[in-house]
């Protein structure tokens, strides 16, 4: 694995809780940590549960005990560490967003059709996808339960840089992460639309705005949080929020909004699907909980139905805790790498795939050139 901070972190819990809850047909093994500071990737391979700590990921294409190459850095790393082990033959599994530009997502949806022509797959990893309460409203949609699509509503609301003194960070630095909020986490709540409907989005029109420009320079960071140094300051390179309206192929329209400025909203991924015969609604901050509303129900009774997603039946559920126990944010990259194993043994095609990433590459860069251009923009 190469980064060990928010990612990693949440990766290394996902890659030892794995085979101890699912019957997998292989076992993983965490074998070496790749960092850039040896001191603190040696503690964090010591803490997160890694057999080994390095620093240069080079050296990891040439192991023949580094079978997956597990991609947790900044965005503008993942495109030349994905294609390089891609080509050596690993298979790889990395962050959202898949890249930074599309020209680098280009490559890398490249590199892995050349590798999955010798049996090496490649996975980017939009975790949100395997909360089991979002899996279960894309099967209600699939099952035809929602009837024919109208609408969605998505949302993904944070307040943890609305304070102007908080300091800067790579995710503040547009060379460094690709965008601020749209790519952050409006790359989240778009794959989760696209996922739940089973369709893409084919037209953007959108805009960007940075609420404050320059920040406090950052000594250390720590997931989200960070330590400014003294009051020497740099600039914000990227949007602080992104707000845009969509298209799909199939017909339906849809309204996205991503801010880190929703005041009192730490991490509320919301999502509503509207269809003719019945609707679905999700909010991350009640994560267990599906909203579900049966349009054939007789009306002077019908509403939503408030489902609590922790049945055995439920998607992922029954290798966890007895009925009404609930999950929480871990077993969704828990459930991630599940799904990449699986795959990779048994030699199928994981989704999402770097292909997938490509097109949601697209939109995000769709949704940049309309604000620029306040246009309709075709993805």
């Amino acid at each position: 694995m190469i980064g060990h901070e928010f990612m990693g972190s949440a990766h290394s819990q996902a890659w030892r809780v794995a085979p101890r809850f699912f019957d997998l047909p292989v076992r993983p093994v965490m074998a070496v940590l790749c960092g850039r500071n040896p001191e603190r990737t040696r503690a964090a391979a010591a803490r997160l549960g890694w057999e080994e700590a390095v620093t240069d990921w080079k050296t990891l294409l040439d192991r023949d005990d580094v079978d997956v190459i597990d991609i947790c850095s900044p965005g503008d790393t993942h495109a030349e560490i994905a294609v390089a082990a891609l080509d050596a033959g690993k298979h790889v599994m990395c962050e959202k967003p898949l890249a930074n530009t599309v020209a680098e997502a280009e490559a890398m949806a490249a590199a892995a059709e050349r590798a999955a022509a010798k049996g090496v797959r490649a996975m980017v990893g939009f975790s949100y996808r395997r909360v089991p309460a979002l899996s279960l409203a894309r099967d209600l949609v699939a099952q035809g339960r929602l009837g024919r699509i109208h609408h969605v509503r998505a949302q993904y609301l944070q307040d943890w840089i609305v304070d102007p003194a908080a300091p800067l960070s790579w995710r503040l630095q547009k060379d460094k992460a690709g965008s601020g909020s749209l790519g952050d986490i409006g790359a989240h709540i778009v794959d989760a639309a696209q996922f739940i409907l089973g369709d893409t989005i084919s037209e953007v029109c959108g805009t960007l705005e940075t609420f404050v420009t320059e920040r406090p320079l950052a000594a250390a960071h720590s997931g989200l949080s960070g330590t400014a140094v003294s009051d020497e300051t740099g600039p914000v390179t990227v949007d602080d929020a992104a707000l845009f309206l969509a298209r799909f192929t199939g017909g339906a329209l849809g309204s996205f909004e991503a801010t880190r400025f929703a005041s009192g909203r730490k991490n509320a991924l919301r999502i509503e699907v509207n269809g003719s015969t019945g609707s679905v609604a999700f909010d991350f901050e009640d994560m267990n909980v599906l909203h579900y509303f049966d349009g054939g129900e007789d009306s002077a009774t019908a509403g939503f139905r408030r489902i609590v997603v922790t049945e055995p039946d439920h998607p992922y559920v029954g290798a966890w805790w007895p009925a009404g126990h609930v999950l929480g944010y871990e077993h969704s990259f828990t459930h991630q790498a599940v799904d990449f194993v699986r795959a990779v043994a048994e030699g199928t095609d994981p989704s999402p795939s770097f292909a997938d990433g490509l097109r949601l590459q697209r939109v995000l860069a769709a949704v940049e050139a309309s604000a620029a251009s306040r246009t309709w923009h075709t993805v």
